[in-house]
C-alpha cells in the first residue's frame, strides 16, 4: 500500500453546496503504486518454476492446475497424492522420488540417482533470480528460485521469533523429528549429517512455509455420529408423537386441545429449522508462523495485505468516550505493520467531544503503541489491561519493564482525567455553538445539517511515536447530513466509510467494530489473513467472523448475555456449510464482496467427450460437444461489465488489474467521434457509475482487488474525492444499500448484508483463536437486556416482511439449503413468541378449569412422552459433548428463550406489522432507578419498561394455577391427584424457565420495587374474582338431587 500524506488538519466541506474548507492543511505528493502479475502456484503462492528443459513445470497432466514442484512434493508425500482440482493422482516426474502406490515406469539411471541431490544450497552460480507476485501482494519481490530442490536459506528474524517460542531442546527435536522424515521420503541423505546446522533449519523452515495456513478439524465421529442418530430418532419419534396429538383429541377441553396441537406443531417446525443446520460443524486451526515465513521474509518487502479497521459511534454521551478511545488504541497498537493499517472513526452525530477525544488519544498512542510492541502486551486496551486481575509479570524478563509499567498507568490516568474533562464540559453546550482551538466555529454544531468533515491524525507523515516510529493512520470521518435526506443509520455510515477508505487506503480487506468492542488479542487481524490470504480459499471468501465476548458479566450470566449457545454450536454448524452469519462486529471483510462482485468461478474439468460420433449418438449416451447456454438472467450486472471488459481487451485482460478499467476522467456526455471500442468503454462507464456512484477515483478502487490507489493522485484531491463520496446525495440513484455495501431495509442489517453475499455463492468462514480476538460491553440488566433482544426481532420481522425473505428471495441460486434453513430460522423465531405464549398459558388455564391438553394417559401416551423427553435430553448432552458448552449456559439459554419469547419477541412481532404495513413506529420508554452496588451494580438495576408484562402475568397466572389444582386435589380427595400431576408438571415448567425473570423482578435482597408490588396485587385481584365465579370447592350436580330412602332394594 502506498504511503499516503493526508491533511493535518480538520477538513469540512459540502459537494452539493460546492464548498470545501481546510484548516491547517498540507499537501504531500504520493508515491505511485504498482501491481505486477506472474504465473504463481495455487497452493502457496509462490513461483511455479521450469522443469531442466526449460519447459513451465506441470504437476497434473490432465487439468493443468498450476502447482510448483515443492507444493507438488508435499502432496505426494504428505498428502492424498492427487491433484487439489480435478482429484487424478499424480504421477511420478522425472527427478521425484518414489512414494507408496507409483506405478514401475522406466526411468533412467540419471533419474535414480536425482532422487538423492537434494542440497544445492552452495552453489549461487545455480540460482536463478526470479520476481514473483503474490495473489494478495503489490509489488515485485526477488526471491531465490532454486534449481536442485525446493530446499533453500529463508530464515529471517520472523524465523527466529517463532524459535524464541522453543527451547534450545524442543527445537533441536523438532528439527531432528523433520530430518528423519525427510529421510523416509528419500529427500536427504543420512551421509549429509556433516552439514551446518543452519542449513537443516533453513530447509526445516522453508517447508514449514510452504504449508497449509489453517486447517479444518472435523469432530471426531465418535461424538458426532451418535449426535446425528439421536437427531434423527428425535425425528421420528416426534412424527408419531404429533400423530398421536391429532389423533386423539381431548373432547371435553376441544379449544385447549386444538391450541395445543397448533403450539406443539409450530415447536417441531422450529425445532427442525434450528436443529439440521447443525448437522456438519466442524473447527478450523491457524498458523501464524507460517503467515510470516511465506509474507514476511527478511530481505524482500513486507507483503501482508493492508487492512482498514472501522469503528463506528453516534452519541459520546450514551457512548462514553473513554471506551472508544481504548478501542481505538487497541487497533493502533495491534500486531500487523503499521504502514498497513488504518483505523477510520465514524461520529454519525458530528461531536465534537468525539472530536477533541480522538486528538488526545492520538497523542497517548505515541507512548502507548511502542510500549505495547516492547513489551508483547495483552490485552492492548490500557483499561482492561490495567484492571486485568493477573500476574501482570509473568513471561516479563526485561528488568525496565516494572519502572515503565508504572509510568505508562500514571500517564494513562492522566488520559482519563483529561478525557473526563472533555465529557464535562460537553454536559452543557453553549449557545453560540462549540467552538475549536484556533476560534474558528464547529461545522457539526447542527447535527442534522452539517458538512461532512475528515481529519487525519497519524499516519506515514504524521506524528511518530516517542521512539521516532511510525504509527498506523487514524481518521476522523463524520459524513455530510441534510434535512431531507435519508441517511440509513449504522448501514449508511458503514457505507461511507467503505467509500472513504477506499479513496484514502483502499485496503483490500475490511475489519469491522463496535465502539465497545476492543481488540483482545492483538494477533486478530492476522489469525482473519490466514484464511484471506490462502491462495485457494481466499478469494471466495466474503468475510471472517469472530465470536463475540463480553467482559463485566456476572459469573451466572443470568440472563444468557454470553450468547454461548449461539457462537460455540451454531455458529459452528455454519461453518460447516457455507459459513456463518455476519453478527455486525469481529467481522474482516473481502472488500469485491461488499462491491456486489460475484466469487471467482473455479476452473472445472473439462468433460470427456469425442468427436467421432454424430450429435444424436452423444445425446443418447449422455455426452455432448456443446456445453448448454447459461441464463441470460444468471448473472449479475458487474458480471456482464467484466464479460464486456474481457471481449474489449482479448488476451490482456487482466482480472486482477491495478490500473483503470477505463480513463474515468475523460467521460462525456456525447459519444461522438468514437469509434466501437471507445463506444463500448464510455457505455460500461455509464453503468459504473450508475451503479457505485459518480466518483471516477472511487471506480477505480472498486477494479483494483489487491487494493492500492491509482497512480498520479495527490492528497489534495483524494481529500476533496472523499469528501465528495460522503455527500448526503451520493448514494441517490445509485446501487448503495440494495446491491452494494451494508443492505438498508433493517435495524439488523448485519443478516442481511451477509445473507446477500451469501446468496451470490460467496463463501464465509468462523475464527476462534485460543484467546479471544474481541472483546465488549454487554447489557446485563433484565431491561436492557430485553430490549437489545426486542431491536433484533424487530430487524427480524423487517427481513420477513421485506423483498430479501429467505423464504422466497434468490432461489435458483448459489445458497445452499442447509444455509437457506439457518437464514429462514433467523427471521422466524420471533413468530414463535404467540404460540409460546399461549403455550405457556396454558397449565394455569388447565389448572383453574380442571380440564386437560390430553384427554386419557395410556401406556402408549406415557411411552410417547417418555420417548421425547429422552431424546430431547440426548440431543443436548451429546450437543455439549462435541460443543464443550457447559450445561449451565445450555439451561441459562432455554430460560432466556422462554423469557424473550413471552416479552421482546412478542412486542418485536406486532411493532414490526405495525412499522411495515400501517406505517406507525412505535417505541417502548424505559425508566430506570439508580444503583447502589458497586461490582455487578447494573445486574441489579431495575428499569420498568412494557416488556415485563407478559411474563410478569403468566408467572403469577401459573402460581395461583398450582394453588387452585392443589386446593382442588385436596378437596376432592385421593383420587384427583393422578391427573393433576401432569397439569402441575406443566406449570413447574413454566414457573422454573421464569425464574430468573423473577429473580431480575425482585432484585438483590428480595428487594421488590413498589410498581411490581402493585401490579401483582392488582392482577392477583383479578384472578382471584375469576377464580370465586368459577368456584370449584363447590361440586355441581345436573339432574335431580337422588337421596337414599332407606328401603333395602
Amino acid at each position: 500500500m502506498a504511503s499516503n500524506a493526508m491533511t493535518g488538519g480538520l477538513v469540512a466541506g459540502s459537494h452539493t453546496r460546492n464548498e470545501l474548507h481546510v484548516l491547517h492543511g498540507d499537501d504531500e505528493q504520493r508515491p505511485p503504486t504498482r501491481q505486477s502479475v506472474s504465473k504463481t502456484c495455487r497452493v502457496c503462492g509462490d513461483e511455479i518454476g521450469y522443469k531442466e528443459d526449460g519447459e513451465l513445470f506441470v504437476a497434473c497432466n490432465v487439468c493443468g492446475f498450476p502447482v510448483c514442484r515443492p507444493c507438488y512434493d508435499y502432496e505426494r508425500s504428505e498428502g492424498n497424492q492427487s491433484c487439489p482440482q480435478c482429484n487424478t493422482r499424480y504421477k511420478r516426474q522425472k527427478g521425484c522420488p518414489r512414494v507408496a502406490g507409483d506405478d514401475d515406469e522406466n526411468f533412467d539411471a540419471d533419474d535414480f540417482d536425482d532422487e538423492f541431490q537434494t542440497k544445492n544450497h552452495h552453489d549461487d552460480s545455480d540460482r536463478q533470480h526470479v520476481t514473483i507476485h503474490s495473489e494478495n501482494g503489490d509489488y515485485n519481490h526477488p526471491q531465490w528460485k532454486p534449481t536442485g530442490s525446493f530446499a533453500g536459506s529463508v530464515a529471517g528474524k520472523d524465523f527466529e521469533g517463532e524459535r524464541e517460542t522453543y527451547s534450545n531442546a524442543e527445537w533441536k527435536e523438532r528439527i531432528e523429528k523433520w530430518k528423519v522424515r525427510q529421510e523416509k521420503r528419500g529427500l536427504v541423505n543420512k551421509d549429509d549429517g556433516n552439514n551446518d546446522q543452519g542449513d537443516d533449519q533453513d530447509d526445516f523452515l522453508l517447508a514449514e512455509a510452504r504449508q497449509p495456513l489453517w486447517r479444518k478439524v472435523p469432530i471426531a465421529s465418535s461424538k458426532i455420529s451418535p449426535y446425528r442418530i439421536v437427531i434423527v430418532l428425535r425425528l421420528i419419534i416426534l412424527a408419531f408423537f404429533l400423530r398421536f396429538r391429532v389423533l386423539t383429541p381431548a373432547y371435553d377441553a376441544y379449544p385447549l386441545w386444538i391450541i395445543s396441537v397448533i403450539c406443539e406443531t409450530w415447536f417441531a417446525f422450529s425445532w427442525i429449522l434450528d436443529q439440521f443446520p447443525k448437522w456438519f460443524p466442524i473447527t478450523r486451526e491457524t498458523y501464524l508462523d507460517r503467515l510470516s515465513m511465506r509474507f514476511e521474509r527478511e530481505g524482500e518487502p513486507n507483503r501482508l495485505s493492508p487492512v482498514d479497521v472501522f469503528v463506528s459511534t453516534v452519541d459520546p454521551l450514551k457512548e462514553p468516550p473513554i471506551i472508544t478511545a481504548n478501542t481505538v488504541l487497541s487497533i493502533l497498537s495491534v500486531d500487523y505493520p503499521v504502514d498497513k493499517v488504518s483505523c477510520y472513526v465514524s461520529d454519525d452525530g458530528a461531536s465534537m467531544l468525539l472530536f477533541d477525544t480522538l486528538s488526545e488519544t492520538a497523542e497517548f498512542a505515541r507512548r502507548w503503541v511502542p510500549f505495547c510492541r516492547k513489551y508483547s502486551i495483552e490485552p492492548r486496551a490500557p483499561e482492561y489491561y490495567f484492571s486485568e486481575k493477573m500476574d501482570y509479570l509473568k513471561d516479563k524478563v526485561l528488568p525496565s519493564f516494572v519502572k515503565e509499567r508504572r509510568a505508562m498507568k500514571r500517564e494513562y490516568e492522566e488520559f482519563k482525567v483529561r478525557i473526563n474533562a472533555l465529557v464535562a464540559k460537553a454536559q452543557k453546550k453553549p449557545e453560540e455553538g462549540w467552538v475549536m482551538q484556533d476560534g474558528t466555529p464547529w461545522p457539526g454544531n447542527n447535527t442534522r445539517d452539517h458538512p461532512g468533515m475528515i481529519q487525519v491524525y497519524l499516519g506515514s507523515e504524521g506524528a511518530l511515536d516517542v521512539e521516532g516510529k511510525e504509527l498506523p493512520r487514524l481518521v476522523y470521518v463524520s459524513r455530510e447530513k441534510r434535512p431531507g435526506y435519508q441517511h440509513h443509520k449504522k448501514a449508511g455510515a458503514m457505507n461511507a466509510l467503505v467509500r472513504v477508505s477506499a479513496v484514502l487506503t483502499n485496503a483490500p480487506f475490511m475489519l469491522n467494530l463496535d465502539c465497545d468492542h476492543y481488540i483482545n488479542n492483538s494477533k486478530a487481524v492476522r489469525e482473519a489473513m490466514c484464511f484471506l490470504m490462502d491462495p485457494q480459499l481466499g478469494k471466495k471468501l466474503c468475510y471472517v467472523q469472530f465470536p463475540q465476548r463480553f467482559d463485566g458479566i456476572d459469573r451466572h450470566d443470568r440472563y444468557a448475555n454470553r450468547n454461548i449457545v449461539f457462537f460455540d454450536i451454531n455458529m459452528k454448524g455454519l461453518d460447516g456449510i457455507q459459513g456463518p452469519v455476519y453478527v455486525g462486529t469481529g467481522c474482516v471483510f473481502n472488500r469485491p464482496a461488499l462491491y456486489g462482485y460475484d466469487p471467482p468461478v473455479s476452473e472445472k474439468r473439462p468433460k470427456m467427450t469425442c468427436d467421432c460420433l454424430p450429435s444424436w449418438c452423444c445425446c443418447c449416451c449422455g455426452g455432448s460437444r456443446k456445453s448448454k447456454p447459461k441464463k441470460k438472467g444468471g448473472r449479475g450486472l458487474l458480471g456482464r461489465l467484466y464479460t464486456k471488459k474481457k471481449k474489449m481487451m482479448g488476451k490482456n485482460y487482466v482480472r486482477k488489474g491495478s490500473g483503470n478499467m477505463f480513463d474515468l476522467e475523460d467521460i462525456e456526455e456525447g459519444l461522438e467521434g468514437y469509434d466501437e471500442l471507445e463506444k463500448s468503454s464510455l457505455m460500461s462507464q455509464k453503468n459504473f457509475e450508475k451503479r457505485f456512484g459518480q466518483s471516477p477515483v472511487f471506480i477505480a478502487s472498486t477494479l483494483m482487488e489487491a487494493g492500492g490507489l491509482p497512480e498520479g493522485t495527490s492528497p489534495t484531491s483524494l481529500i476533496k474525492e472523499a469528501i465528495h463520496v460522503i455527500s448526503c446525495g451520493y448514494e441517490e440513484k445509485t446501487e448503495w444499500g440494495k446491491e452494494i455495501g451494508w443492505i438498508y431495509g433493517s435495524v439488523t442489517e448485519d443478516i442481511l448484508t451477509g445473507f446477500k453475499m451469501h446468496c451470490r455463492g460467496w463463501k464465509s468462514v468462523y475464527c476462534m483463536p485460543k484467546r479471544p480476538a474481541f472483546k465488549g460491553s454487554a447489557p446485563i440488566n433484565l431491561s436492557d437486556r430485553l430490549h437489545q433482544v426486542l431491536r433484533w426481532a424487530l430487524g427480524s420481522v423487517e427481513i420477513f416482511l421485506s423483498r430479501h425473505c429467505p423464504l422466497w428471495y434468490a432461489y435458483g441460486g448459489k445458497l445452499k439449503w442447509l444455509e437457506r434453513m439457518a437464514y429462514i430460522n433467523t427471521i422466524v423465531y420471533p413468530f414463535t413468541s404467540i404460540p409460546l405464549l399461549a403455550y405457556c398459558t396454558l397449565p394455569a388455564v388447565c389448572l383453574l378449569t380442571g380440564k386437560f391438553i390430553i384427554p386419557t394417559l395410556t401406556n402408549l401416551a406415557s411411552i410417547y412422552f417418555m420417548a421425547l423427553f429422552l431424546s430431547i435430553i440426548a440431543t443436548g448432552v451429546l450437543e455439549l459433548r462435541w460443543s464443550g458448552v457447559s450445561i449451565e449456559d445450555l439451561w441459562r439459554n432455554e430460560q432466556f428463550w422462554v423469557i424473550g419469547g413471552v416479552s421482546a419477541h412478542l412486542f418485536a412481532v406486532f411493532q414490526g406489522l405495525l412499522k411495515v404495513l400501517a406505517g406507525v413506529d412505535t417505541n417502548f420508554t424505559v425508566t430506570s432507578k439508580t444503583a447502589d452496588d458497586a461490582e455487578f451494580g447494573e445486574l441489579y438495576l431495575f428499569k420498568w419498561t412494557t416488556l415485563l408484562i407478559p411474563p410478569t402475568t403468566l408467572i403469577i397466572l401459573n402460581m395461583v394455577g398450582v394453588v387452585a389444582g392443589v386446593s382442588d386435589a385436596i378437596n376432592n380427595g385421593y383420587g384427583s391427584w393422578g391427573p393433576l400431576f401432569g397439569k402441575l408438571f406443566f406449570a413447574f415448567w413454566v414457573i422454573v424457565h421464569l425464574y430468573p425473570f423473577l429473580k431480575g423482578l425482585m432484585g438483590r435482597q428480595n428487594r421488590t420495587p413498589t410498581i411490581v408490588a402493585l401490579w401483582s396485587v392488582l392482577l392477583a385481584s383479578i384472578f382471584s374474582l375469576i377464580w370465586v365465579r368459577i368456584d370449584p370447592f363447590l361440586p355441581k350436580q345436573k339432574g335431580p338431587i337422588l337421596k337414599q330412602c332407606g328401603v333395602d332394594c
